[in-house]
């Protein structure tokens, strides 16, 4: 039996020996897929035992992958699931879902993985990311999952997960992210989104843009693929966004998304619409995904306190005005606000309600944008906002100073989330 401090070593070592993209930022990212092809070369190309589906975006990516999988698995389907990052385990990011409930990928699976294949890891050179896909293909293939949904880590066209040959690509949106590495405009960005669209593969496109449309059906006219533009279609599935137990305003889109696609493979997977609708309607019971506008307390008495990852101008301004619509309904609204430091600061700010009190605060992470800077930018622009550090200690204070008719929200930063998770 594995000992769990031998497991937290290896992790450890994992982690230290190659460094993850939450930790050091665009240092741990490398593009392309020549390491990847030879690594799941030695790994007997895995992914080859199951259909996959594949999903990039900006924003929703995960949102999407979690609600697919939990369609298929409702269907009876056994479905794996890979997405990142994880907020508290690493484990998250490697799950199995079926009939309704989920499993992470065990310690000793993880442990043994890493053991066996250390030499390799090196040899190849390979990143982080490389590694984990490796781990949850193989992982895939031992569970004899029917399916796969498969999330891009960073882009798509250099992705690590780009060597597999799906029945379906999802491109949720895109937004200006991580220009460093896809680019500086909008149609730069679009078309490294763009490189997951296969031969004869179908895609689905959530939301477009002036900009990026053309680039999408350029590339799928290239690939002879179908394409299909969810927000230009109806919501054909029997659930609407009310049902959902996602409850963010922003789920509606992603929901259409999720429609456009089971239009596409409902008939060469022999899916039934009423059992995909009801186990998309219960997206985070079946997966077990956090941090998508979740209600860590909510009842008589007490305040609500609900935390969300956006962490990004365009996925902020999707929370902003939620929080902005529902802050009438509270005597008073306080809003814990952490950042990594390669956001754009003042194009966030432009997104933010103003009628709300801010705590600026910074996690732990080395990543983590400094919360005076944040505070002092908030402040010259008209915001009430105060500086408390570290995310702990901001969170007992706004739950200290909250009545039972006040919310308290978090957001801003996956690490700040983590952390009052």
């Amino acid at each position: 039996m594995l000992c769990i401090e031998d497991y937290n070593r290896k992790l450890e070592w994992l982690f230290s020996r190659f460094p993850t993209y939450q930790k050091v930022g665009g240092k741990a990212y490398k593009p392309g897929i020549e390491s990847m092809l030879a690594f799941d070369s030695v790994l007997g190309t895995p992914h080859k035992s199951y259909k996959t589906i594949h999903i990039a975006g900006t924003n929703g990516k995960g949102s999407v992958s979690h609600m697919i999988a939990a369609g298929l698995s409702s269907c009876g389907l056994k479905v794996g699931l890979y997405t990142s990052p994880h907020l508290k385990d690493f484990r998250e990011r490697i799950r199995t879902v079926a009939g309704g409930s989920y499993n992470l990928i065990p310690e000793d699976e993880v442990y043994d993985f890493i053991s066996r294949n250390e030499t390799v890891f090196t040899n190849l050179d390979l990143s982080f990311f490389e590694i984990t896909t490796g781990l949850a293909f193989k992982w895939f293939e031992s569970q004899k999952v029917d399916i796969a949904v498969i999330e891009t880590g960073l882009g798509g066209r250099l992705d690590s997960t780009n060597v597999i040959d799906p029945i379906l690509s999802v491109i949720t949106n895109i937004g200006l992210e991580h220009c460093s590495h896809l680019g500086d405009t909008l149609e730069k960005i679009a078309f490294e989104k763009a490189g997951i669209i296969k031969d004869g593969v179908p895609v689905v496109i959530g939301e477009y843009l002036s900009e990026t449309r053309p680039v999408f059906e350029r590339r799928a006219g290239e690939c002879r693929s179908k394409i299909c533009f969810a927000s230009d279609g109806r919501l054909t599935l029997g659930v609407t966004p009310e049902e959902l137990d996602l409850k963010g305003d922003y789920q509606k889109r992603n929901l259409k998304t999720v429609s456009s696609s089971f239009s596409l493979i409902s008939n060469s997977l022999g899916l039934d619409a009423a059992s995909f609708s009801e186990g998309v309607m219960r997206t985070a019971q079946a997966t077990g995904l956090r941090g998508r506008w979740e209600y860590l307390q909510k009842g008589s008495g007490i305040p609500d306190v609900i935390c969300d990852t956006g962490h990004n101008a365009h996925g902020l301004r999707w929370v902003g005005e939620q929080v902005d619509r529902i802050s009438c309904d509270y005597k008073n609204v306080r809003f814990i606000i952490g950042l990594s430091d390669d956001k754009n600061l003042d194009e966030i700010i432009r997104f933010l309600p103003r009628n709300v009190d801010y705590l600026a605060t910074q996690a732990s992470s080395p990543r983590a944008m400094d919360a005076v800077k944040i505070a002092n930018a908030m402040i010259d622009g008209g915001f009430r906002c105060r500086m408390v550090r570290p995310v702990a200690e901001a969170y007992r204070e706004a739950l200290s100073n909250a009545g039972p008719e006040d919310l308290v929200f978090i957001g801003g930063s996956n690490f700040v989330v983590a952390e009052i998770l």
